[in-house]
C-alpha cells in the first residue's frame, strides 16, 4: 500500500506535468499564430537580384563525395524553378557538374556570378581557376563576374598575398569583372586587397556575427554595415555577396532561426535593397541538408525553397506562421494519454489514492506523447546519419520507456542504478531475499527498471552537456530528448529513500556545471534557458545524496 507521503508525490507530479503541457501547448499556439510582415510584391519584370545556388539537395548528395557529378537534368530543373523568382544565380565552384550552369542559364535568360573555389590545395586551385576563366570567357553575356575564392581568409587557407596573386592572374585573363568574396570584417582588416578586384564582395550575415543580432535589429545592422563598407572603400562598387536568415536550428543569443524570421528578413531586406539600389545576393536558393555536417542543423536551412521538392518555404506576401498545423503533436499527446491509461489499467489498484495517481500518469503520458512528436519533427530536420538516429533515438526511447514504467510505478523508492541493474539480472547479492509477496516483487522490479533508465539518462545528459560546452556553435540544444525524464525523475528523485550510484552522482555534477556553463554566455537565449532548467531538473535531486556522502564521517583506520 502507498505510504501517506505518496499523496503529495502524485500531486506534485501532476502539477509538474500540467505546467509542462501548458508551456508546450502555449508554444504550439504561438507557432500557429500568423505573423503580419512587409509584403514583397515582385512584378513588372522585377525579381530577386541574385541567389546562391548549389545542387546538392537530394538525399545522399554532397560535394564531399570524390568525383560526384550532378546530372544535367537536375540542374536544369533547379534553374527552371529559380528563374521564376530571380534574375541570377551565384556559384561557388565549377566542379561537380556546375560547369553546365552557364549554358543552361543562357537558355533560361539567367545571369551567373561564377565562382572559382580556392582552398588549401594550390594545384587544385589553379585547375579550378583555369576552368572558371574558360567558362567566363566562353559566356561573357551570361557571367556577370568571376568570384575568385570564398571566405578563404576567414578559413585561413590562403594569405592575402596569395589571394592577390590569384586575383591578378584572373584579371589578366578574364573577359568579365573579377572579385573576391569575404565577410565584411575581414575586408576592412585586409583593405589593400581591394586594389586587386573590380568590385568588393562582402558577406553580411546578422545571424553569424560574433555578437548575433536579433531579427528586430537585423536590417538596421545590414544598413549600417553596408554604409561602413561603402565609406571605407569609397569609389569601389559594393556587392553584398551573402545575406539571409536560417529557418531552423540552434538559436545564437538573440538570433533565432525560424520560418517566420526567415520570411521577415528576406522580405524586408529585398524591399530595402531595391529602395536603396544595393546590389545583393541572397543565401540561398535551396536548402542544403549536407551543410548540417559543417554547421549543425542551422546550416541546412538557409534556402528559400525546400530541398528535393523545390516548394517555397514561405510566401512573399501575406502573414506567415511558424507551423501550418498543430494536429500532429496534439495527436501524439492524445496517444500518450491513451497509452498511459492502458499501462495504468494493467497495474494493481490497492490504494485509495488511485485517482490522483491515474491523473499523474495521464498527464505524464500526454506530455510524453507531445514531446515525442515534437522531437521526431526535430529529428527529421537535425539528424544527419544512422549513428545519430540510433544513438539519439535510443535516448528518446529511454524517455518513452520511463513514462511507461512511471504509469506502473506505485511509489516504491528507487535504488541506485547499479543495484537496480544487479536486481534486474538476478544478481542482487541477497538484497531482496525474503520477499515472497508477488505484488511486492513486481513493485521492486518496476523501481529497478526506472533506476536503470535514470542512470542511463543521466549518463547521456552528462555527455550532451559536456559536448555543448566544448563545441557549442553548431550543436543544437537537446532539450526535447530529456524533458520527459526531467519531469519524472526531477520529482521522484527528491523522495526520501531514493538512492544514487557514484556514477550517477558524477554525471549529475557534470550536467549541472555543463548546463550552467552553456547558459552563462547567452543568459537571455530561450533555448539555453530551457536546456538549463531541464538539466538542473535532472541533476539537482542527486545533490543531497552527494552532500550527504561528502559530509559522512570517515571510517576509523
Amino acid at each position: 500500500m502507498l505510504a501517506q507521503s505518496s499523496h503529495g508525490l502524485w500531486a506534485t507530479l501532476a502539477i509538474v506535468h500540467t505546467l509542462l503541457l501548458s508551456a508546450l501547448l502555449s508554444g504550439l499556439h504561438e507557432d500557429a499564430r500568423p505573423v503580419a510582415m512587409h509584403d514583397l510584391r515582385l512584378g513588372g519584370g522585377e525579381r530577386l537580384r541574385c541567389v546562391s545556388y548549389a545542387p546538392f539537395h537530394h538525399p545522399g548528395q554532397t560535394p564531399f563525395i570524390e568525383g560526384v557529378v550532378i546530372e544535367r537534368q537536375q540542374i536544369e530543373a533547379d534553374l527552371g524553378a529559380l528563374v521564376k523568382i530571380t534574375d541570377c544565380v551565384r556559384l561557388y565552384s565549377v566542379d561537380t557538374g556546375l560547369d553546365q550552369v552557364p549554358a543552361l542559364a543562357r537558355a533560361l535568360g539567367l545571369k551567373v556570378l561564377l565562382g572559382a573555389w580556392v582552398g588549401r590545395d594550390a594545384d587544385k586551385n589553379t585547375r579550378e581557376l583555369d576552368r572558371a576563366l574558360a567558362l567566363a570567357n566562353a559566356y561573357p553575356d551570361v557571367v556577370r563576374a568571376l568570384i575568385v575564392g570564398n571566405e578563404v581568409l576567414l578559413r585561413r587557407e590562403r594569405t592575402v598575398e596569395e589571394m592577390r596573386a590569384l586575383l591578378a592572374y584572373a584579371r589578366a585573363r578574364s573577359a568579365v569583372p573579377v572579385t573576391y568574396a569575404e565577410v565584411w570584417e575581414f575586408w576592412l582588416e585586409n583593405d589593400t586587397l581591394a586594389e586587386a578586384v573590380d568590385f568588393v564582395t562582402v558577406h553580411i550575415l546578422p545571424f553569424w556575427e560574433d555578437e548575433p543580432v536579433d531579427i528586430e535589429q537585423a536590417l538596421a545592422h545590414v544598413a549600417d554595415t553596408h554604409a561602413r563598407v561603402d565609406a571605407h572603400f569609397r569609389g569601389k562598387p559594393i556587392l553584398i555577396g551573402e545575406t539571409g536568415w536560417p529557418s531552423a536550428g540552434r538559436q545564437r543569443k538573440e538570433s533565432r532561426p525560424s520560418r517566420v524570421n526567415q520570411a521577415r528578413y528576406i522580405r524586408e531586406f529585398v524591399h530595402q535593397a531595391h529602395a536603396q539600389g544595393w546590389d545583393y545576393n541572397l543565401i540561398e536558393a535551396i536548402d542544403q541538408p549536407w551543410k548540417r555536417h559543417l554547421e549543425g542543423t542551422v546550416g541546412g536551412y538557409w534556402g528559400m525553397l525546400a530541398a528535393g521538392s523545390l516548394a517555397p518555404k514561405f510566401p512573399l506576401a501575406g502573414p506567415v506562421a511558424e507551423r501550418d498545423s498543430i494536429a500532429p503533436p496534439l495527436s501524439g499527446a492524445a496517444m500518450g494519454v491513451g497509452l498511459a491509461l492502458i499501462m495504468f489499467g494493467c497495474g494493481r489498484r490497492e490504494s485509495p489514492r488511485q485517482t490522483l495517481r491515474a491523473l499523474a500518469a495521464m498527464l505524464a503520458g500526454a506530455s510524453t506523447g507531445l514531446v515525442a512528436v515534437l522531437h521526431f519533427e526535430h529529428a527529421l530536420l537535425a539528424y544527419r546519419d544512422a549513428i545519430e538516429w540510433i544513438s539519439l533515438g535510443t535516448v528518446a526511447l529511454a524517455a518513452v520507456l520511463t513514462a511507461m514504467l512511471f504509469a506502473r510505478w506505485d511509489g516504491t523508492p528507487l535504488p541506485a542504478a547499479d543495484l537496480g541493474w544487479r536486481n534486474a539480472k538476478g544478481k542482487n547479492g541477497g538484497k531482496n531475499d525474503g520477499i515472497n509477496d508477488e505484488s511486492t516483487k513486481y513493485s521492486h522490479a518496476v523501481a529497478d527498471l526506472l533506476a536503470i533508465l535514470r542512470g542511463f539518462t543521466l549518463f547521456a545528459a552528462a555527455a550532451a552537456a559536456l559536448l555543448l560546452v566544448a563545441s557549442d556553435r553548431y550543436r543544437d540544444f537537446p532539450t526535447l530528448l530529456y524533458l520527459t525524464p526531467a519531469a519524472i525523475h526531477g520529482v521522484i528523485g527528491w523522495r526520501r529513500g531514493t538512492h544514487f550510484s557514484r556514477a550517477e552522482k558524477a554525471c549529475a555534477i557534470f550536467i549541472a556545471f555543463g548546463v550552467i556553463g552553456r547558459w552563462l554566455p547567452e543568459p537571455a537565449n530561450p533555448q539555453a534557458i530551457a536546456w538549463l532548467l531541464t538539466g538542473l531538473a535532472l541533476a539537482l535531486p542527486v545533490f543531497p545524496a552527494i552532500l550527504r556522502a561528502g559530509s559522512s564521517p570517515r571510517p576509523a583506520s
